[in-house]
């Protein structure tokens, strides 16, 4: 895909052009879909000759913000620097596959073919005025397409994510785990004046979050280093002007680690720097914590039937498998989703530089594209093929982690605001 196509995507629940380009592509296989879901989400099906469980296959449509990428779109900064845009390659790619009459009709079942927003987990503060404004439950596209029902009928599912070869040189790797997450907005509050002749009469919110950070990096010794927790965040609003006293000020953050316990208490430490910060100044601050990612579980049926396809295609030695504690770091909402259904979520090496970075850019398009989405559909004949006996088999065999309700209720008493008053 060319950068002029990778400037279709945007940042999370602006992926407008890109969810139209993805229908216009659904329409012109003949392929029937609903939009709009979760606001630019869409969800179409490919049926079988027979009834029988139904598959999702997953592409995220929103890509990072990356200003200095060499193919950012240069009005909004967007730049795909994590793959977004092979997803919606691959899982198009599985469906002409799996669209070949003879194929489709010796299916027994449906593949759910689904195009998500907004799983880099940026812009926190414009997702959270879009939950504030009713248009959003969960913030992120799984989470909502999950609250919203749109998997009710998907028993299982899987996606490929490109990654860089500098990181990983096999063509496929599977297998592993991610960090879970808590999201964070916080805005310190305080009193505007002059900053030349009357700083004594305001009060410096800058200065307040700069005491929190301080504060938040001597906790970092208090972290053990197999919990993996990751404390980061930006500044996203640093004061008004340089000759008034900062009176609002706003950072987005994250806390990650390897499951709800450790995050949980890590956390509980972030809200305290935060707080010490107002109170050092006599500043408020507020605090919302928005409920992120739950850690990766990859089904290991489902792990050993997309191996058996990655190797007929690349050969033995290009297919790595990882331990199921093996952690990334990162996170991702296809964790939540395996917390309540059978998924599995492989990686393809075919870029180079560093995820997220400048330099990131996908170079093999046949290994980030056309292998995973032959891979993929490869995997869907062999669930769903002979009566879907080896997907009944995988539901049977299945416990999730949580049902949907309690994946619900465990978001919701995750999601709080606090405001403290510095004194």
């Amino acid at each position: 895909m060319s950068s002029r196509h990778s400037r279709r995507s945007s940042t999370p629940f602006h992926e407008v052009k890109t969810s139209r380009l993805v229908s216009e592509k659904l329409s012109e296989l003949g392929i029937d879909h609903e939009s709009g879901i979760a606001l630019t989400g869409i969800k179409g099906y490919l049926r079988g000759g027979q009834p029988g469980p139904t598959v999702g296959v997953i592409g995220e449509l929103d890509s990072l913000r990356v200003l200095e990428h060499a193919h950012a779109d240069p009005e909004t900064g967007a730049a795909h620097a994590c793959g977004h845009h092979c997803q919606i390659g691959m899982m198009l790619g599985a469906a002409v596959g799996l669209m070949v009459p003879d194929v489709k009709e010796a299916l027994s079942g449906s593949v759910a073919l689904m195009a998500l927003p907004a799983e880099e987990f940026i812009d926190v503060q414009y997702r959270w005025g879009l939950h504030k404004e009713g248009k959003l439950g969960l913030m992120a596209g799984k989470q909502e397409f999950i609250r919203l029902g749109a998997f009710d009928d998907v028993d299982m599912a899987m996606m490929v994510h490109t990654a860089s070869t500098d990181d990983d040189s096999a063509k496929f790797a599977l297998g592993g785990t991610s960090n879970g997450h808590v999201v964070k907005y916080i805005q310190f509050i305080g009193k505007a004046a002059h900053a030349g002749s009357s700083p004594h009469l305001g009060v410096n919110a800058l200065q307040a979050a700069m005491v929190a950070l301080n504060a938040l990096n001597t906790q970092r010794e208090t972290l053990k280093n197999e919990d993996m927790i990751r404390l980061h965040g930006v500044m996203t609003q640093g004061g008004a002007a340089v000759n008034s006293i900062p009176a609002d000020v706003r950072y987005e953050g994250r806390v990650r680690g390897r499951n709800a316990e450790v995050i949980a208490d890590a956390n509980n430490k972030m809200d305290r720097c935060m707080r010490a910060g107002a109170l050092a100044m006599g500043a408020k601050v507020n605090i919302v914590t928005l409920p992120g990612y739950l850690p990766m579980i990859n089904n290991p049926t489902l792990m050993d039937l997309f191996k058996g396809n990655a190797v007929e295609l690349v050969g033995e030695s290009s297919v790595k498998v990882y331990d199921a504690d093996r952690n990334r770091g990162g996170s991702t909402d296809m964790g939540d989703l395996s917390q309540i259904m059978p998924v599995v979520h492989p990686y393809t090496g075919a870029a180079t530089g560093t995820g997220h970075g400048t330099d990131y850019i996908v170079q093999d398009y046949v290994q980030a594209v056309i292998n995973p989405a032959k891979a993929m559909a490869m995997t869907i004949i062999d669930l769903l093929s002979e009566g879907a006996g080896t997907a009944k088999g995988v539901i049977e065999e299945h416990t999730p982690t949580m049902t949907k309700d309690q994946y619900l209720a465990l978001q919701s008493s995750r999601l709080t605001e606090e405001l403290y008053e510095g004194k």
